[in-house]
């Protein structure tokens, strides 16, 4: 029997030192740091080449696009070729199901179930953005500033009509400075921070002044943004998206008035959040962070779970941003191939001391960012109308109801609605269930909790399942 409940399915099964799931910064820096020093290293990404989402597509990406995304873009290409020489063997269109506390991991690559036994797992699967419930969300035309991004990065793709860029956070400004490069007009920036999240980002300036470099770069953007015209919106609130079938503009109000700005493409965003569906999948414990206004699982300094031998680096663990990402995974590689006897724990120490000091000075800023992009309530815990799980189309006012029919917490939820329950497993929703329901109830998230998460984590059929099982 497996600990995670049910009869654990045997397949043929490969066996590595390391497995590391995720091809991103963390990723990557994890399975070099582990080969570094004589692990024998699998790497699982579900792209077809590494990068993660921060630097999709950087192996490939011709001169142009380089160029027009940037600098902070063009250092993947550094840890990519670092990859590509370390000697691990990097497994891409790898689908991850399952991690079992025994440190074996289940995957499904080209249509047929793989298993990988491991010494050691490092999960590395990154952030994903988080929900921006707000009326007309699921309407055609709206999008979130992450997917839209994706498209510019692995394709360059960019919208060839007018758009409006709405929320909170550093993304906004990033792709509308790569917009403007990419020649897309940009009909509005509607900012969601308010004066009081500018008072109370000011506690934390003295401290950010570590990481002067990236103030300096977001002033750059915001600035090259007015230069160009671009119109911005101040406390924007009461936000909704405006059309029946498909959408035809964006509503807010803004210094008291009312605004409808015209589009056919609204792209949201107010941040990112850890992905910890595995980390849940695992029983691993975890915290409520109410900095972040999030879930991350509970590690060491090196960033190992309570599960023995299992391992989380970079934005999985903690929203800390791309460098933060790389330096957390070598910190794990490193501890890993000296749990693994191929590095003495001195030398692991001696290491780690330059890669801890950084990631201080790197995640100085942090708190100042969090506390000037703290989403809005309004846009986290939306009104009754407001569809919460677009899976199975369960509104705000559902699991309120539910919540005055006896639910308590958002695994009851599932039985009284099916909300969580569609095929993205509760990603889309998951925050704002226990959001929704901790204000229902007049409690804290914390005491509400999170979806008891079961493999398969992500969709398999049944006959892929069977036609390799024994």
């Amino acid at each position: 029997m497996d600990s995670n409940g049910g009869k654990t399915v045997v397949f043929d099964t490969d066996v590595a030192d390391v497995v590391v799931i995720g091809a991103g910064p963390a990723g990557m820096a994890a399975a070099v740091a582990a080969r570094r020093h004589g692990a024998s290293v699998v790497l699982l990404d579900e792209q077809a080449a590494a990068g993660g989402q921060i630097y999709r597509g950087v192996e490939q990406a011709p001169p142009g696009r380089m160029t027009l995304l940037g600098p902070d873009y063009a250092h993947g290409a550094a840890l990519a070729q670092a990859l590509a020489g370390c000697g691990a063997r990097h497994i891409t269109g790898a689908s991850v199901w399952q991690v079992t506390t025994g440190r074996q991991v289940n995957y499904l690559v080209d249509g047929r179930v793989q298993a990988i036994k491991a010494g050691r797992i490092i999960l590395c699967t990154g952030a994903m953005e988080r929900p921006f419930p707000i009326p007309g969300w699921t309407l055609p035309g709206v999008m979130t500033a992450g997917a839209a991004q994706i498209l510019l990065k692995g394709a360059g793709m960019a919208p060839s009509q007018p758009v409006v860029l709405a929320g909170c956070g550093p993304l906004l400004y990033l792709l509308g400075w790569q917009y403007l490069r990419a020649g897309v007009k940009i009909a509005a920036i509607v900012e969601t921070t308010r004066g009081a999240d500018y008072r109370r980002a000011l506690r934390f300036a003295g401290a950010a002044l570590a990481g002067w470099s990236y103030l300096k770069k977001g002033l750059s953007l915001m600035s090259a943004l007015r230069h160009a015209g671009v119109p911005f919106y101040r406390n924007a609130s009461e936000l909704h998206v405006l059309g029946a079938d498909k959408t035809s503009g964006l509503g807010f109000v803004s210094q008291g008035r009312l605004h409808r700005i015209e589009t056919a493409l609204v792209l949201l965003h107010q941040g990112v959040v850890p992905n910890t569906q595995l980390t849940w999948s695992l029983r691993a414990a975890h915290t409520w962070d109410e900095a972040q206004l999030c879930w991350h699982p509970v590690t060491d300094a090196w960033g190992e779970l309570d599960v023995e031998g299992i391992f989380v680096a970079g934005d999985g663990r903690g929203i800390g941003g791309a460098t933060v990402a790389a330096m957390q995974g070598e910190l794990a590689g490193l501890a890993v191939a000296a749990q693994l006897g191929k590095l003495p724990a001195s030398q692991r120490d001696q290491l780690a001391v330059p890669l801890h000091a950084d990631m201080r000075k790197h995640l100085g800023i942090r708190p100042l960012l969090d506390a000037l992009y703290r989403p809005r309530p309004e846009n986290r815990i939306p009104a009754d109308d407001t569809i919460v799980c677009r899976c199975e189309e369960v509104s705000a006012g559902e699991i309120r109801a539910y919540v005055k029919l006896g639910c308590t917490g958002p695994n009851q939820v599932k039985s009284y609605g099916r909300c969580g329950m569609g095929p993205c497993q509760g990603r889309l929703c998951g925050l704002t269930v226990t959001e929704v329901i901790a204000d229902a109830r007049g409690v804290a998230p914390p005491e509400i909790g999170y979806y008891r998460i079961r493999p398969p984590i992500k969709p398999l059929t049944l006959g892929e399942l069977a036609h390799e099982a024994k």
